[in-house]
Parts: C-alpha cells; sequence; structure tokens
C-alpha cells in the first residue's frame, strides 16, 4: 500500500499502520536479570567509547613534544575522528537493523579496542589522522545499535532512565576518569605509547562479554520494502526529521562551549588554572548527572514537554553567562545547569524518542542518521566555524554562539517534535 503525502511527509494506510511505532513487538519478552546485564555492559562500552575517545587530551602535551604536534594539530586530530563518527553512525545503523546489533557492536568494540592501542605506535600527524579516523568509524558504529540493544533489553517504564544511565558513561569514563588514568598510567609506565596499549584491553574484555550475554532482536526473514529504498527513507518520519536538526543544535551548544570555555576563561576572565579547572568541572559533572535525571523525568511527563523546559532553562542559563565576571562559583552554576539540560534533552532524543517515532524495523537506522549527522554538524563543523569565528572577532563571541544554537534547539522542539505514541507493547509495562 502506497502512503498518502501530507504536509510533506507521509500518512500511513490501514495496511501500514501494521508497521507503525504503535504496533505490538511480537514476542516481545522482558527479563530484569537480562535488562540489568545488558544495560551494565552497553553504559561500559560506551564508557570505553568514551575513554579511548577523549584519553589523547590529557596524553597531548607529552605526545606534541615527542612528535612535534600543535595546538591546531590536535583539532585536526579531534575533528577526522568526529567526522568518522558521525558518517559511520548514519550508514552502519542501517547495517545494524539488517543484520541484527550484536554482529555490528562486537566487531565494532574489538575494533576501536585495537585501533586506540594502535594510536601508541603514531610516529606524527599523519599515522594519528589516518588511525583516530578509523577509530571514529568503529565507535560511531558502536553508538546507534548500543542504544537500541538498550531500549529493547529495557522495561519499558525504564527506557529513559536505562538510556541516560547507558549515554552518562561516555562523559563519566571518558572525561571524568580519563584525565586521572591516564596521569597514573604515566606515572608507572615507559611511555604514553604504552598508556594506549594498557587502555585498550578493557575493550576486548567487553567485546567477549558482549557477544556472551546480549540477545540479538529478531531480523526480518526477507529484506523488507523499507530496505529496498534508499536509507534516508527514514526521514518521511517528521520526529526523525526535526530531531536531527535539533541534535546539531544540541551539539553544537555543547561542543562549542566544551571546547573554548577554557579560551573564554582564562584569556577574556583572566582566571587561573585552578579556578578555570574549578569552573570547567561544571561542564562535565552537569553532563553525566543530566543524561541519568533529565531521561528519567521524562519516562514520567513524556519527551516533549521535558525537553521543552530543559531547553528553556539552558536558555535561561546561557543568558546570563555574558554579564558574569571573574566569578569561579557562578560560572561553575552557569555551566553545570546549561549542560546539564543540554546533556539530557540528547539522551532524550538518540534513545526514546527517536526509538518510538519509526517502526521497529528500521530503529537504529533512524538513531543512525540523528546521532550521525548530529555529530557531523555539532562536532566538526560547528567549532570550526566557531574557532574563525573567535580567531575574528574575539573569543567573547563564544557565549553568544551557545546561545543561538540553543535558541534555535528550542523552536525546532517546539514546532517541530511531536510527542511520539508509546508502542502498545511498551504501555503494557
Amino acid at each position: 500500500m502506497k502512503s498518502l503525502p501530507i504536509d510533506g511527509l507521509t500518512r500511513k494506510t490501514k495496511d501500514e499502520t501494521m508497521d507503525s511505532p504503535s504496533s505490538v513487538r511480537e514476542g516481545s519478552q522482558w527479563s530484569p536479570s537480562y535488562e540489568k546485564k545488558a544495560v551494565g555492559l552497553l553504559a561500559l562500552g560506551f564508557g570505553l567509547v568514551g575513554l579511548d575517545r577523549f584519553i589523547i587530551n590529557p596524553l597531548f602535551p607529552v605526545m606534541a613534544k615527542d612528535l612535534g604536534l600543535s595546538y591546531r594539530d590536535m583539532g585536526l586530530i579531534s575533528a577526522v575522528l568526529a567526522l568518522a563518527w558521525g558518517l559511520s553512525s548514519i550508514f552502519t545503523g542501517r547495517l545494524s537493523d539488517r543484520i541484527g546489533r550484536k554482529k555490528v557492536l562486537v566487531p565494532a568494540v574489538v575494533v576501536f579496542s585495537l585501533l586506540v592501542a594502535t594510536s601508541g605506535l603514531a610516529t606524527g600527524l599523519l599515522s594519528l589522522l589516518v588511525i583516530r579516523g578509523l577509530m571514529g568509524l568503529a565507535e560511531g558504529a558502536y553508538v546507534p545499535a548500543s542504544i537500541v540493544s538498550t531500549i529493547e533489553a529495557s522495561k519499558p517504564s525504564r527506557i529513559g532512565l536505562n538510556i541516560g544511565i547507558q549515554q552518562m558513561a561516555a562523559p563519566l569514563v571518558g572525561l571524568g576518569f580519563g584525565p586521572v588514568v591516564a596521569v597514573f598510567l604515566l606515572q608507572v609506565l615507559p611511555s604514553w605509547h604504552w598508556v594506549f596499549g594498557v587502555v585498550a584491553v578493557p575493550g576486548l574484555i567487553v567485546a567477549w562479554l558482549i557477544a556472551r550475554t546480549l540477545r540479538d532482536g529478531a531480523i526480518e526473514a526477507e529484506v523488507s520494502t523499507e530496505f529496498k529504498s534508499a536509507w534516508w527513507s527514514v526521514l518521511r518520519y517528521r520526529n526523525v526529521v526535526f530531531s536531527t536538526l535539533g541534535m546539531c543544535a544540541f551539539l553544537s551548544c555543547l561542543i562549542v562551549l566544551s571546547a573554548f570555555m577554557p579560551s573564554y576563561l582564562t584569556d577574556h576572565l583572566k582566571l587561573g588554572l585552578d579556578q578555570m579547572g574549578l569552573v570547567l568541572a561544571g561542564l562535565g559533572v552537569g553532563s553525566f548527572i543530566g543524561m541519568v535525571v533529565v531521561p528519567a523525568v521524562s519516562d514520567r511527563v513524556g519527551r516533549k514537554m521535558t525537553m521543552v523546559i530543559a531547553l528553556a532553562i539552558e536558555l535561561a542559563a546561557l543568558s546570563l553567562l555574558p554579564a558574569i565576571g571573574p566569578e569561579p562559583a557562578k560560572l561553575f552554576a552557569v555551566l553545570f545547569a546549561a549542560t546539564f539540560m543540554n546533556a539530557g534533552v540528547v539522551a532524550i532524543t538518540v534513545g526514546p524518542l527517536t526509538h518510538a517515532s519509526v517502526p521497529e524495523r528500521l530503529a537504529t537506522t533512524a538513531t543512525g542518521i540523528v546521532v550521525g549527522l548530529g555529530e557531523v554538524v555539532g562536532g566538526a563543523v560547528a567549532p570550526a566555524l566557531a574557532g574563525a569565528w573567535a580567531q575574528s572577532v574575539g573569543i567573547t563571541v563564544i557565549p553568544k554562539i551557545a546561545l543561538v544554537a540553543i535558541v534555535a534547539a528550542l523552536v525546532i522542539v517546539v514546532l517541530g517534535i511531536r510527542e511520539p505514541q508509546a508502542r502498545q507493547w511498551q504501555a503494557a509495562g
């Protein structure tokens, strides 16, 4: 049956609604013990993604001396990984829907773990760009499949909470524990080369545990009409379109603040390094707590309402930022509030909102597009443009860029996002 176009999107006929987000997922069985094991392993895997991605940051000063790297080179290394991550998420999400989540997750963890070890063998910028780009491809493959696997393992009333737990593992392990781990290993190992090899080991163990533990969702025996069409056909679903636009705005704000706030604090506000570190802690603490609390709230009061309220609070916090002087406590509070809300909205968007807005068999394809395009724009393009603008007009433009991004995000959510109808099997839980 063909779909009837309406408002640039589509309205499904009666036959097609049997495969809609509100249809019953036949054969679904929820197990509390499996939920704990699966969510725990998938969160641990995402934590290692964060560790492997960000461990290079605290090691960079030592690496720069050995390899002759500059700040510009560090920016290129980060941008290459983010771009590869985004592109990989887009295409491997579709692959996961076709062959199963586990068949993507296990190889992805093995490959990015081996590649982080290979980072220790780099001899210069070119080799690092190649290695980190390939690592981004593997890490990007892990993200959408792990998000949907977390949802499939969760009790319906805990989807938002469990997605928050899984998502917060990356900033907690990568940004929170990563610097501590890096400094400790530098003190006990012969050189920075060995650090990359050591942090690769947990990933290989987690890959083995996922292979033994994770169940694969049922895959259609026949290739459906959705898979015969182009992967971007999921963009006919309204929430996928506006979730993707929203992710571009959410991540543009979050990544720009994370990348340039150190320079803003030291160059513009003249804070010392100790004070700067205290203020920047607000970014990390706010992100990992918000990723759990905000999605959990959305389980109770609805996805869209939670997102609108969270973005409005973030907008209010960011509007105060340019007027705050060299006052660490106030700066910490503002950045904590902003990233608390932002990270929570990101977790809702990539998890329960996108998943409930498309047919089950297209869930990872849609998640991959939302995550991937958001990472390309917010993780690679936005900081590059913000850096060029800051170089031209001054570092004080950074809070304004973040504020504009959240204004755009709030408009997108209010006007574009529709509250998804929970699948009947979820409502029954």
